[in-house]
């Protein structure tokens, strides 16, 4: 028998998040001439196959795409600044930023909270956040003490009920901050999503990696 013929294909998996980044990936995947068989938002699937077998997709939470990643459960992956500066980056080659899913990572409080008067007396603040290596990091910055609270949802309940002065949270339209009596007062970081690899991928895969980091290159939005 061939050696060649019965060689099976190198697979290729991609770690990717539901929602916006999923989304504003297709048609990046589209240039490296890959398809989803499937819509994730209307499949219970988390392995989705593609029009190539030797390409699949794993739909895993955002802030657990770089841990796919790193480890080598996933080869590449797309995950916003936000999820990788709390992730730290380990293990991961990051070659692209690709400007997609853009949005702000932004303090908030709520109206009529006098935050100025509030970081200028040097009085602690209680910051709710999931974000809190950028959270420490900015109000260090400033020379602010605070208290971090660590949330993973309902972020905006937090000032409203007393549990702190202020939040730290992704603002794309503002909307929920309106609707629930919040203002951003002040950003934080400026946030898009990046392509990561795992190091060992992109030396043993190298050849079926390339041609997909250079295919987004190509494809991605203007900066």
């Amino acid at each position: 028998m061939n050696s060649q013929a019965a060689r099976k294909p190198i697979m290729l998996t991609i770690a990717l998040s539901k929602g916006r980044i999923f989304e504003e990936t297709v048609p990046l995947l589209a240039a490296a001439g890959i398809h989803p068989e499937e819509d994730p938002e209307s499949s219970r699937k988390l392995i989705l196959g593609t029009n190539r077998p030797d390409v699949r997709l794993v739909i895993v939470r955002a802030t657990d795409v770089p841990t796919y990643v790193q480890y080598g459960a996933a080869d590449l992956g797309i995950a916003g600044y936000d999820v990788l500066l709390e992730h730290g980056g380990e293990g991961l080659y990051q070659p692209l930023d690709l400007d997609i899913a853009r949005c702000k990572l932004m303090v908030a409080v709520r109206e009529g909270f006098d935050y100025e008067a509030a970081v200028r007396q040097g009085a602690r603040l209680r910051v709710a956040t999931k974000y809190v290596e950028s959270a420490r990091e900015h109000f260090a910055r400033k020379g602010v003490h605070v208290d971090l609270i660590k949330l993973y949802g309902s972020m905006e309940l937090a000032p409203l009920v007393g549990l702190a002065d202020a939040i730290v949270d992704l603002v794309s339209t503002g909307n929920t901050l309106r609707a629930n009596n919040l203002v951003a007062v002040e950003p934080v970081l400026e946030v898009s999503s990046r392509l990561v690899v795992n190091q060992a991928a992109l030396k043993l895969k190298r050849n079926e990696v390339q041609p997909v980091i250079d295919a987004f290159a190509s494809a991605k939005a203007p900066a």
